[in-house]
């Protein structure tokens, strides 16, 4: 009777870990919005705990997402809202570590199992299929457009500790981004988040597909 029950509980725990949509629910819903909200404000986006995942399926990539879900490393150096987590500085003002709560570890049958379920996830924004041509850009000129050009250091690295801290670093995003979200995200933000302070700068193709192009060819950790 003994192992009957033991190997009952081991097939419904292993049942259980196969159900993404009931992880999500378990241990994403209290921090992210899986589904998108009936209406948007600047308080819900400045408040929310976590980034919005209902369009994760036109965002990620399922390798990347598979593995981070099994040891997460933070994107977003100061947070969600980096202004709830500053403290003053030496140089000015900081990010205060200490306010940061670590993402929670997933084992790999579970990762695979939450990656399939946001994968199944997508937004009702346009993301342009086919839109990035995948053409090589000089990383010289990529980087002067993500820097003083463009001005997209102000808010994000494109190396570790190179760039701001308020946005989500994006040295990893040849590997954890679908390349035609990053084009279409940057064309117009504010179709994925009405409220984004990210603005849309009103970028023509050739820039557009310059700088998808240079975020897609950086590797983790590389300098540009």
């Amino acid at each position: 009777m003994r192992h009957f029950l033991s190997a009952l509980l081991l097939l419904s725990a292993t049942a259980f870990a196969a159900d993404g949509s009931q992880l999500l629910q378990q241990q994403c819903a209290q921090c992210h919005a899986l589904s998108a909200p009936p209406q948007t404000s600047i308080d819900r986006l400045w408040s929310r705990k976590g980034p919005d995942l209902y369009y994760a399926g036109d965002k990620f990539q399922r390798n990347w997402l598979v593995a981070w879900l099994q040891a997460p490393v933070r994107i977003r150096p100061g947070g969600e809202f980096y202004r709830h987590h500053l403290k003053d500085g030496a140089d000015g003002d900081a990010i205060d570590e200490t306010t940061l709560t670590p993402h929670v570890k997933l084992d790999k049958d579970s990762a695979v199992a939450v990656a399939d379920a946001l994968l199944a996830l997508h937004t009702p924004a346009p993301v342009e299929s086919g839109a990035y041509k995948g053409a090589a850009v000089s990383a010289t000129m990529g980087a002067m457009f993500f820097g003083k050009l463009r001005g997209c250091a102000a808010c994000h690295q494109d190396a570790p500790g190179k760039g701001g801290m308020s946005g989500p670093e994006l040295y990893t995003a040849s590997s954890r981004l679908n390349a035609d979200y990053v084009y279409s995200y940057i064309k117009h933000p504010q179709a994925f988040d009405a409220h984004v302070w990210m603005p849309d700068a009103g970028l023509g193709e050739s820039d557009l597909q310059r700088l998808t192009g240079y975020l897609m060819q950086l590797k983790s950790g590389a300098k540009p």
